[in-house]
């Protein structure tokens, strides 16, 4: 993590404590610095190594309509598809009952590269990448 960001400390902790949920099946969670066996499970199956939890909602951590959200995320979604990205449907679930669970999409083979290009070309706060090891890491982008 950067020692200096533009995320308050608050919002990292929030960011920290949110349920990465991902629809596969079975449906699992991710959450940040615990290791992850359906996602180790998914990587055999996808024949990768990594994966990114990214999404294209609420840019800089700033509330948009749910229309609004939703054709953002209809961008990130054609972005990985012209890419030929699979990409499983997830759900940003916070701890927190002030934030609205944000849309999002795992995707296995991610890069943390390009996890971070995606997210500051929807200019997130931070993205979510898993190495070999499964752990889910917070990673900041501003």
């Amino acid at each position: 993590m950067p020692t200096q960001t533009l995320v308050d400390p608050a919002t990292i902790r929030a960011y920290q404590q949110t349920e990465y949920r991902v629809f596969d099946d079975p449906d699992f969670s991710l959450w940040i610095e615990q290791t992850s066996q359906p996602l180790l499970d998914l990587y055999r199956r996808y024949d990768v190594e990594c994966a990114g939890f990214i999404t294209a909602c609420n840019p800089r951590g700033e509330p948009l309509d749910a229309r609004s959200n939703a054709a953002r995320q209809k961008l990130l979604e054609a972005e990985l598809n012209a890419r030929g990205l699979r990409f499983l449907r997830g759900l940003g679930q916070p701890a927190r009952g002030d934030w609205i669970a944000e849309p999002s999409f795992l995707v296995p083979g991610l890069t943390l590269e390009y996890a971070r290009l995606i997210g500051r070309r929807f200019e997130q706060n931070a993205i979510v990448c898993c190495g070999k090891d499964a752990v889910p890491q917070l990673v900041l982008l501003r």
